[in-house]
């Protein structure tokens, strides 16, 4: 909590999806932006015209020097979280940092360890987590429909040649399982809490030669209570299929069009139902973030959750790399 507070000054670090930040920080009528930050100078203009009240900084040293500020909003290419997230809390800041928390589980352990030795808060933008599809599949789960979940298959991509951005770049991005597969990673871990006993991977650099991230990864994961998930993104993928294929010990559940379709049983007799999406909620995580900073309210995305998603993406790398070898993860 920052006691004595009524409203949490904020900074925003990258003002190309930190305008979206910037907006939500706003709506929350409990925090303040007061500067953004970034090496853009266009950017900065931009940034200027839409928030006339802030200040504007071409480098986080000159931030932290000069701009009184509670939190700090990291929104820029994957590989710079780690080390922008270290300095703004060894600065003394809260920080939320863009998904995915960082590349390798060592950041995100240190991330972790300097937020608690500084007494600060640290979390992950994984605002999917209030997906309209996501908020339904949790219900259905909940109820018990479809009994104890044993399998899991979860798809993401097509085929498309990847965009020339800097999530194309292996070193910038992290490679093709830290964009959309830390979203699905997030979701899998929530639905299965159990601990992970290994992860398989498969990687494929063999179509898209003029950009350096992967162009088929998957993640064969196994849990400790036995239930297994296959995840898998592409962009050489001429075939898709469901985002979500799950199967529990009394049903299924799989996507459609804004809607799940779900085969269970009544008395022994077969049954199937359609469940809408729900609608989406993004801005429930900033107000988490300001009650949490505020009144205590417990804070919805854990760091050490987030540092999970890490650990397997990074995992699967490694075992494709080992010609596919199992591997458990570290504790």
């Amino acid at each position: 909590m920052v006691k004595g507070m009524k409203e949490i000054r904020c900074a925003v670090i990258g003002y190309g999806m930190g305008k979206f930040h910037s907006e939500q920080i706003e709506q929350t009528n409990a925090m303040k932006l007061v500067a953004i930050c970034d090496v853009n100078s266009k950017r900065l203009e931009e940034a200027k015209r839409d928030f006339p009240q802030i200040n504007t900084y071409q480098s986080v040293e000159d931030l932290l020097a000069h701009e009184d500020f509670e939190l700090a909003v990291i929104v820029t290419p994957h590989n710079t979280h780690a080390p922008l997230t270290l300095k703004c809390l060894k600065a003394g800041k809260h920080v939320i940092v863009e998904k995915p928390m960082c590349i390798t589980v060592k950041e995100a352990k240190a991330m972790i360890e300097t937020a608690k030795q500084k007494g600060l808060m640290l979390t992950v933008y994984h605002n999917r987590h209030w997906d309209g599809d996501f908020l339904a599949l949790r219900e259905i789960l909940q109820s018990g429909l479809i009994g104890e979940i044993f399998h899991v298959e979860m798809f993401g991509g097509g085929y498309h040649k990847p965009s020339w951005a800097w999530r194309s770049d292996k070193k910038a991005s992290g490679g093709l399982f830290y964009d959309w597969g830390a979203h699905y990673l997030w979701w899998l871990l929530q639905i299965i809490p159990h601990e992970i006993q290994s992860v398989t991977g498969s990687f494929h650099k063999i179509k898209w030669q003029d950009v350096s991230i992967e162009d088929h990864v998957q993640a064969f994961i196994r849990f400790a209570n036995g239930a297994i998930a296959d995840v898998q993104f592409s962009t050489i993928s001429a075939e898709t299929k469901p985002r979500w294929f799950i199967l529990g010990t009394d049903g299924a559940i799989v996507s459609e069009e804004n809607q799940f379709r779900i085969k269970f049983f009544v008395n022994g007799n077969p049954a199937e139902t359609k469940i809408p999406y729900r609608q989406s909620n993004w801005h429930e995580f900033y107000r988490n973030i300001a009650n949490h900073l505020l009144h205590g309210e417990e804070l919805a995305i854990k760091p050490e959750q987030a540092m999970k998603v890490i650990a397997v993406m990074e995992y699967a790398e490694r075992s494709a790399k080992s010609g596919g070898k199992a591997l458990s993860l570290p504790q």
